[in-house]
């Protein structure tokens, strides 16, 4: 795994350790100062010596998602062939992303429903998440952001609950797969 603590003192990378677990076991309405503090068993405006606000503990675990995707959606570009031979990279990319979100759906709806602050997040880092697809995608830019969409608006709705039961949500990936595929 990447170093994540994007020069952060061992303090502040344990305030985010910490606002990670509160994120990821209770949800984003969990995410306060105050339980944050509370977790760490410390004031709350002892936090603000390591972060000036809410907003940039946000970033920081925004920026978590971005650099542990990036290393799924690298891995999966990377995958070898299966036994028969066959790979198909936007295949193995779309499990990555799947599979990644449906593990940390807090941490995706955090960092995937509101406004992406982009001007805070480490330089090139959303470029590297997007690479992959882009790569895969012969690099399109418009193909990698129509695939990216559907990806993303899957995901979004599963994380939701928004399918009715009993919906088939593989098989309406393999749908969406092969309309991008084909």
């Amino acid at each position: 795994m990447a170093d994540q603590t994007n020069g952060r003192s061992p303090r502040a990378q344990q305030i985010v350790e910490t606002a990670r677990a509160l994120l990821e076991e209770e949800g984003v309405g969990a995410l306060t100062m105050r339980r944050l503090a509370d977790r760490l068993g410390i004031k709350a405006p002892s936090l603000y010596k390591h972060f000036p606000d809410k907003r940039a503990v946000e970033v920081a675990l925004i920026s978590l998602l971005f650099e542990e995707l990036a290393e799924a959606l690298e891995a999966a570009e990377a995958a070898e062939a299966d036994s028969s031979g066959a790979r198909d990279p936007l295949t193995e990319l779309f499990a990555a992303y799947r599979t990644y979100a449906l593990a940390h759906p807090h941490l995706y709806r955090l960092s995937t429903e509101g406004p992406l602050p982009r001007e805070a997040l480490p330089e090139g880092l959303e470029e590297r998440a997007a690479m992959p697809l882009v790569r895969v995608c012969d690099g399109s830019e418009h193909l990698s952001r129509a695939v990216w969409a559907f990806a993303h608006g899957m995901v979004a709705l599963e994380i939701h609950g928004r399918f009715p039961p009993g919906a088939d949500l593989d098989k309406a990936w393999r749908t969406g797969l092969a309309a991008f595929s084909g």
